[in-house]
């Protein structure tokens, strides 16, 4: 792991910085020394830009640039003058959508395009990390069975489409276009895919992995078999940002998740930790009750240890138990959940 003098005088776009994992990695790459230029959609929305400016505490090192990931030449203006390029921007749901193609795949796909030949042709740019997702990941009904996910797995576009399964698909195509852009351009890329990423939220907008959370508490009994790999702490993401842009070893993708567990298994610590919450209790599991079953994840097989390039790397990842708790808490703190 690279010393927190890694950033002094550097200066970094992060884009979709407003939003849950990046308002928590701004505050991360400030405190290690970068100069900043959040990239949002609109640099007058205090929506936008209030939580962050509290982050920079009057350092002068946060600037704003309008991020449009649909205007090109906004995104090469932000970038000019930059020695990385953090690329978080993409819409995400888990809820359906009425116009995949607009509100999905051509924001995700076309916009990752964008930055990183925003990047390419800003010159200076020496690396350039794109927030992917364990939606790229999975679901995969054609990967070996009994064999553990790691980064070799791909989302299948095809199972997606015939089931209408459209976040994946567009996480997917995007980390795709962005890795083809880069073989074809020596662009230095790499890639970080979150699990589903908890923990305590700077944005005053709920986002949409703790709005799943806060369901769950609330009674919901949705399994997200095509969305759940595992959990992840927020500050371990934006950690692992940091680790993949400053280490010169770290190349490819980097599964970035607590443990490789489905939901049921989430599903049941969280009861555990919080009995008197309406987490689904019907049937009997482990020493607990839940109403789902154990395999929410069919074929999915378990492993304690998810992140291991990014362990290598240095990142210690949070205990399952503080995922929890802090995310709770959070909710608390804003209203969600009493």
């Amino acid at each position: 792991m690279a010393s927190g003098e890694e950033g002094k005088g550097e200066t970094v776009l992060v884009t979709g910085a407003s939003g849950f994992i990046g308002s928590t990695l701004v505050r991360g790459l400030l405190g290690r020394g970068y100069n900043v230029r959040a990239g949002v959609l609109d640099p007058d929305d205090r929506a936008e830009t209030d939580h962050l400016l509290a982050l920079a505490a009057g350092a002068g090192r946060l600037s704003f640039f309008r991020c449009d990931l649909l205007d090109g030449a906004a995104l090469l203006d932000a970038a000019r003058g930059c020695s990385g390029v953090f690329h978080l921007a993409s819409p995400c749901t888990v809820d359906p959508v009425k116009d995949p193609q607009n509100q999905l795949m051509v924001p995700a796909v076309e916009g990752t395009l964008n930055v990183v030949r925003a990047a390419k042709d800003a010159g200076g740019v020496r690396r350039v990390v794109v927030t992917s997702s364990i939606s790229a990941v999975v679901p995969n009904p054609g990967w070996p069975a009994g064999e553990v996910v790691d980064e070799r797995c791909w989302t299948d576009i095809d199972y997606c489409e015939k089931n209408g399964v459209w976040y994946p698909a567009s996480k997917t195509l995007a980390e795709k276009a962005a890795w083809k852009f880069a073989e074809e351009n020596g662009l230095d890329v790499v890639v970080v895919n979150p699990g589903t990423v908890l923990g305590p939220m700077i944005p005053p907008a709920i986002n949409a992995s703790m709005a799943m959370f806060c369901r769950l508490l609330q009674g919901c009994t949705e399994e997200y078999a095509d969305f759940f790999l595992g959990p992840v702490h927020v500050e371990d993401v934006a950690m692992a940002h940091i680790l993949v842009f400053e280490s010169a070893s770290a190349s490819g993708r980097h599964l970035c998740v607590h443990s490789i567990c489905h939901w049921s298994d989430f599903a049941a610590k969280v009861a555990e930790l919080y009995p008197d919450y309406k987490v689904p209790k019907d049937i009997v599991l482990c020493c607990f009750t839940c109403r789902f079953p154990m395999d929410t994840q069919p074929g999915l097989v378990r492993q304690e240890v998810g992140s291991k390039k990014l362990t290598a790397l240095g990142l210690q990842i949070t205990p399952m138990e503080k995922i929890i708790r802090d995310a709770v808490e959070s909710l608390k703190s804003r209203g969600h959940i009493s």
